[in-house]
């Protein structure tokens, strides 16, 4: 009997320090107040399993003024066996955002393990599996018709790391550009396929950690893959350089992405837009290519008001990232704009200020 009474009380011990769940409600469909239809960020719910937290995240984006986001949805989260998909943390977080007047870019990467070969990593695709990648493209495409607008087609191919540990593949790419395409075209046509935003890099051919990005791009191009897009993804981070540093082939600051317009134009996809769905500045005070965090607000404010003056040719520009759910423990943790406990950091506050055109408060704080 005592053993009975024993396991009864643990039992109501444990249900007592399990804290209840908060009931969430998506509520009216609320609408970004801003001056500045350009601002955007690059959200990271992927790993948050709290509903209450995806929500506030994705309130306190609208609230900040921001009408995009660019969300990460794994191709292994959604597709764990082949052909049963699971959609249920996705449509948590494109209900959520749009219910928060937001719109959404999904970029789609990282293979299940039954897509891949033994031993490689999620980010690598093989030839073959193209197809079955195309495949859950577009069953996402259809599967959220209406709601998800812009679909980005891998991360960063210029980069070995992100080509499975290979060697960069302008070819390879543009193969699974042109299926993925024609595949999401046939079934969800209004959806726009936007080209993965590369890496911003100054790597030479033959490098065996990437290739320059200008040089993937042309590439691309004179693989004919310039009929298999409708926007190009771009990456633009500024590190040390201020927002309005001048572009060059032999610098990476936020305006390279100007050289990746002219190749644009260049192969005659000067109509197209282009889409910034990583970049920004870092404030962490021990981190090499970081700025000082009154830097940061400038430049960030600065980068959002070029695209709103000055480039008719960007559509959003969103930057990295505005919350994990977790801390990071690195540097990474500062190119953030609200903690894992959804407390504002500064650059939060006055980018609030900035699109709702109130005055900023860092301009007085600096010297």
């Amino acid at each position: 009997m005592w053993v009975g009474r024993i396991l009864a009380l643990a039992g109501l011990a444990l249900h007592l320090s399990v804290p209840p769940q908060r009931l969430v409600l998506l509520g009216p469909t609320q609408r970004v107040v801003t001056m500045n239809s350009k601002i955007g960020v690059h959200t990271r719910l992927t790993d948050e399993v709290e509903e209450w937290k995806i929500q506030r995240t994705l309130e306190m984006v609208r609230e900040m003024g921001a009408p995009w986001i660019v969300e990460y949805f794994p191709w292994a989260y959604a597709e764990p066996r082949e052909g049963h998909y699971d959609w249920a943390h996705a449509d948590m977080v494109v209900e959520h955002a749009l219910a928060q007047g937001l719109t959404v870019i999904a970029r789609i990467d990282y293979v299940p393990e039954w897509a891949r070969p033994e031993g490689t990593t999620p980010r690598y695709i093989a030839e073959d599996d193209y197809p079955r990648y195309a495949r859950y493209v577009t069953a996402f495409a259809e599967h959220f018709e209406g709601k998800v607008s812009h679909i980005i087609i891998w991360n960063e191919p210029n980069l070995a790391f992100e080509w499975g540990y290979r060697p960069p593949d302008p070819a390879g790419y543009a193969e699974l550009l042109c299926q993925s395409y024609r595949a999401v075209k046939e079934a969800a046509p209004a959806t726009q396929v936007l080209a993965a935003g590369l890496a911003p890099t100054l790597a030479p051919p033959g490098d065996e950690f990437g290739l320059d990005d200008r040089l993937y791009l042309q590439a691309l191009y004179d693989e004919g893959s310039g009929a298999c897009f409708d926007g190009l993804a771009m990456h633009a981070y500024g590190y040390t350089f201020a927002a309005d540093d001048p572009p060059s082939p032999d610098r990476v600051n936020f305006r390279r992405v100007e050289l990746l317009r002219e190749v644009m134009v260049a192969n005659g996809d000067g109509e197209k837009p282009a889409y910034i769905t990583e970049g920004g500045w870092n404030d962490h005070p021990r981190w090499t290519r970081s700025v000082s965090s009154l830097q940061r607000i400038r430049y960030t404010v600065d980068a959002y008001e070029r695209a709103r003056l000055s480039w008719d040719w960007c559509e959003a520009v969103c930057l990295w990232a505005f919350r994990f759910p977790v801390a990071q423990r690195t540097y990474q943790d500062r190119f953030t704009f609200v903690t894992p406990d959804l407390i504002p950091r500064p650059i939060y506050t006055e980018l609030a200020r900035y699109a709702h055109g109130e005055p900023l408060e860092y301009l007085v704080q600096e010297p």
